[in-house]
């Protein structure tokens, strides 16, 4: 075997432990009869945790490129592979307590997960557009069939077709402004991309041609991360798919969607030589201004459309468009701080919105409604849950001293720190404005009284400890907040082709 594949592949290993376990869990699957279940799940998880071992051992290398320069192993990238692969694990434990899952056969689920996450680790750590291209159609492809796995459910059918025609329109612009830059630059690889550019291949002629192909990259990126306007496909597949599906697309696809935005942004459209600021390499289109502006209308439009939600999975997928908008702040920065704001931001995003999606499957295990006057009197039947709801609810508002509360902290000083002190307090005035329907659902569970005493209601105990394992970094990650800042900090170095 030649040497150089042979120390690329050792640098995959974490991915092809992904793919043995996927092709574990199907040949399990469709061999063993009534033990395939509990076995299927078994083996997903024991190769979502070697995996993550495989990923730990990776930080702090040299950062390299495998394949021909096709995918980079560096501390950004093993952030985000250890981040997908971590939601992914939390989505395994939460999948066989939902109701809404238990009607389905659950070892061709636990086989979609781990292709998803396969999918987005390739994203997360693509530096090449082909293989970026790739990697997003495999997420894709992958999440559709997730989002309309319940085959009797109307509304989960519905919400696959529509998820699936705003797919293939944002796939179908993004391969078209690949190929405009392959022309314009001569190379799919985002080193010799950037190259290009900085010797002025995107100016004079080619200015308009560069101007559509890096907004219809934006698109892609931008459907990814559910960010306005490309966020129409959000609120209806939040709500048909099945919650769990729900939790994770709102979690671990928009991590790697944001990590594969910054790594175009910053390794194809900035130099990053000595004395050279960000954004540097094409600068007759201002992408910093454009990008912002994309940020604030998420921002806005996620808050002000959750405010009149009465269903709970929609409210958060609103919710869920608002805060893409927070973490894209961070991208506008694109320097170190921007980046680490990213990085924080979203560690804390995990904890505080899967946690809310866990009670969110158990109150629908209970109730069999997404109500959110359901809720109401919940403090009387379930105190745990009202106070973890609360929790969570205060967290996603950015209350001290919960996580939240430094994830937004971290991403508006990024802001002010490179001159743009409005900006942030355009987020802060929006953080604001998502106060008034997170506490509403908190008045909904303390105050409003239940409309008839529908007595004690019970946790299931794999929920419970779901929960519990939210609930404590959401409220005292500021506990162990210098290991979480020497983390992020060392995750901001990345393969740049120096």
């Amino acid at each position: 075997m030649d040497p150089q594949l042979y120390q690329d592949l050792r640098a995959f290993m974490p991915e092809l432990v992904i793919t043995a376990t996927f092709l574990l869990v199907v040949l399990i699957d469709i061999s063993l009869g009534h033990l395939r279940k509990s076995l299927s799940f078994l083996a997903a998880g024991i190769g979502l945790i070697a995996a993550l071992t495989a990923v730990i051992a990776q930080f702090g290398q040299p950062a390299r490129t495998l394949f021909y320069g096709m995918i980079a192993v560096d501390d950004m990238g093993v952030f985000f592979r250890g981040f997908v692969i971590v939601a992914s694990f939390l989505i395994l434990l939460a999948a066989p307590a939902s109701r809404e899952l238990a009607r389905a056969h659950l070892g061709e689920f636990y086989a979609l997960l781990l292709g998803v996450t396969l999918g987005m680790m390739l994203l997360a750590s693509s530096v090449d557009m082909i293989m970026l291209f790739l990697a997003l159609e495999m997420v894709s492809l992958s999440s559709y069939i997730m989002v309309g796995y319940l085959s009797t459910d109307r509304l989960s059918n519905e919400a696959s077709l529509k998820y699936i025609l705003f797919g293939a329109v944002s796939t179908g612009a993004m391969l078209y402004g690949i190929t405009l830059l392959f022309g314009m630059t001569g190379s799919t690889k985002m080193v010799l991309m950037r190259d290009a550019l900085s010797r002025g291949a995107g100016g004079g002629e080619n200015l308009l041609a560069m101007l559509v192909a890096t907004a219809l990259l934006l698109a892609g990126f931008g459907f990814k991360v559910a960010a306005v306007p490309f966020h129409f496909w959000c609120p209806d597949v939040y709500t048909g798919a099945p919650t769990p599906v729900t939790a994770f697309l709102s979690v671990a696809p928009k991590a790697a969607g944001f990590a594969a935005l910054i790594r175009f942004f910053f390794t194809g459209m900035s130099d990053t030589s000595a004395g050279a600021g960000p954004w540097s390499a094409f600068t007759a289109v201002n992408w910093t201004l454009l990008v912002l502006l994309i940020s604030v209308v998420t921002m806005i439009f996620g808050n002000v459309a959750a405010l009149r939600q009465n269903n709970m999975k929609r409210l958060l997928a609103y919710s869920s468009i608002s805060h893409a908008g927070y973490i894209m702040m961070g991208a506008v920065v694109l320097n170190a701080e921007g980046i680490q704001a990213v990085l924080v931001y979203l560690i804390t995003y995990l904890f505080m919105n899967l946690g809310a999606f866990i009670i969110v499957i158990e109150m629908y295990n209970r109730t069999g409604s997404f109500d959110v006057r359901d809720y109401r009197g919940l403090y009387r039947r379930s105190p745990f849950l009202t106070i973890a709801m609360t929790v969570f609810l205060l967290s996603l508002m950015g209350i001290p001293p919960l996580a939240g509360f430094f994830g937004k902290l971290y991403v508006f000083a990024a802001a002010v720190d490179r001159g743009l002190a409005w900006y942030a307090a355009v987020g802060a005035l929006n953080s604001v404005i998502a106060v008034y329907y997170y506490a509403r659902v908190i008045k909904e569970m303390v105050i409003e009284e239940a409309a008839q005493d529908s007595g004690a209601l019970p946790v299931s105990w794999a929920n419970a400890a779901l929960v519990w394992a939210m609930l404590v970094p959401t409220a005292l990650l500021m506990l162990v907040w210098d290991s979480v800042q020497r983390l992020t900090l060392s995750s901001t170095t990345f393969f740049t082709g120096s």
